[in-house]
């Protein structure tokens, strides 16, 4: 294990030893706080451009699973078809590792497919540093190449255009009702949901223009980096939402771009929701969930149109956690109902969409 260096912008400096492939890396330093489901974390499309830092401090014991394919194209047991994260950062790194669908090692895994790994590293510090300071950018410099220095943006860039699908895929093709599936860097567990739920998937790029297609419903995925990058997206929601009232839903990134086609805005938070563990409340009860999350923007309630209201709220900062149309049948999740490794709690937003396609009004939308 050679000897490296997490450098923040801020100019602090963290010391610890390389796991992974040995190569130096810039990117924004983010945490999540989930106790489990590494595999499934650094294959989310949204961690792109990102240096994942896990707070428990335990990683890697139960190794990798097999980077298998169902006979649909989804990875078996991944979130993407490959990992996403620009590095991955751990307190204790487990060599020896044990699970009954364990193939491989998580270091072997990323010198595979040349990701960097450090371990060694106070990821309590670095995760006080991050609360207090909020995300930043940062480098992994490996002593002993101290001239290899990389560079790297995070703000302005694209990412979604970066792991969008670049063409059109279908899924369960003559199944049920036909749903759109805006690629914005979907993970594998939505579609597989929506496929569970009989319905008919045609996933398309993220600035692809769906209204004069033949469907029964919309729904916009999660993906990285900022939503501001993807006003094409948003423009084309709005002229969907202009000329029909077929069902939309959203989940992350979804929930942002749905927000700003209703002519809300959207900012950045301190240091985002990344974990398995965010109470949310459903607006207008007493009801309360724990999900899963990842995502570093969120929408601005204050600004959404009259038409529109809040669904759900965080419980932690009170920050905005779905959004929903007050008559028409569009609704969002910021959090994600689709989550493994877990929690499951609101796997409902799925069934609720199904019954706005099925031209019922869902409970979910009747709250008070």
């Amino acid at each position: 294990m050679k000897n490296v260096t997490l450098v923040l912008s801020d100019g602090t400096k963290f010391h610890g030893k390389s796991f992974g492939y040995d190569a130096p890396v810039a990117g924004e330093v983010v945490f999540n706080t989930a106790m489990m489901g590494y595999p499934e974390s650094l294959t989310d499309p949204s961690y792109a451009g990102q240096m994942l830092v896990m707070t428990f401090p335990l990683v890697g014991n139960y190794g990798v699973p097999p980077f298998t394919f169902e006979k649909n194209g989804l990875p078996t047991f991944m979130e993407g078809s490959r990992i996403y994260v620009s590095a991955l950062i751990v307190s204790d790194y487990s060599v020896q590792y044990s699970h009954w669908n364990a193939v491989e090692s998580l270091a072997d895994w990323l010198k595979r497919e040349h990701v960097p790994g450090i371990t060694g590293i106070d990821t309590r510090e670095l995760t006080k540093i991050l609360r207090s300071h909020g995300v930043m950018m940062g480098k992994i410099l490996f002593d002993d190449e101290p001239d290899r220095v990389p560079d790297a943006n995070y703000e302005g860039v694209n990412f979604v255009d970066q792991v969008s699908t670049k063409k059109i895929i279908k899924y369960n093709e003559g199944g049920g009702k036909k749903v759109v599936l805006v690629d914005c860097g979907v993970k594998a567990n939505i579609i597989r949901c929506l496929i569970d739920r009989g319905l008919e998937v045609i996933r398309v790029p993220w600035n692809y223009d769906y209204t004069d297609m033949d469907f029964d419903g919309l729904f916009l995925a999660n993906g990285p980096g900022d939503p501001d990058t993807c006003s094409a997206a948003v423009d084309i929601i709005r002229k969907q939402m202009s000329q029909s009232r077929k069902p939309i839903c959203g989940i992350c990134m979804g929930n942002q771009l749905l927000g700003k086609a209703a002519g809300a805005t959207v900012f950045k938070l301190k240091y985002g929701h990344r974990g398995h563990n965010q109470p949310v409340r459903l607006v207008g009860t007493t009801k309360c969930y724990i999900t899963s999350q990842n995502h570093g923007f969120a929408v601005d309630a204050k600004t959404l149109g009259s038409d529109w209201k809040e669904l759900f709220v965080n419980m932690n900062d009170g920050s905005n956690e779905g959004i929903c149309h007050r008559t028409n049948p569009w609704f969002t999740s910021q959090f994600h109902p689709e989550a493994d490794s877990g929690p499951l709690d609101t796997r409902f937003m799925f069934d609720q969409f199904v019954e706005c396609l099925n031209g019922k009004t869902p409970t979910l939308l009747n709250a008070k």
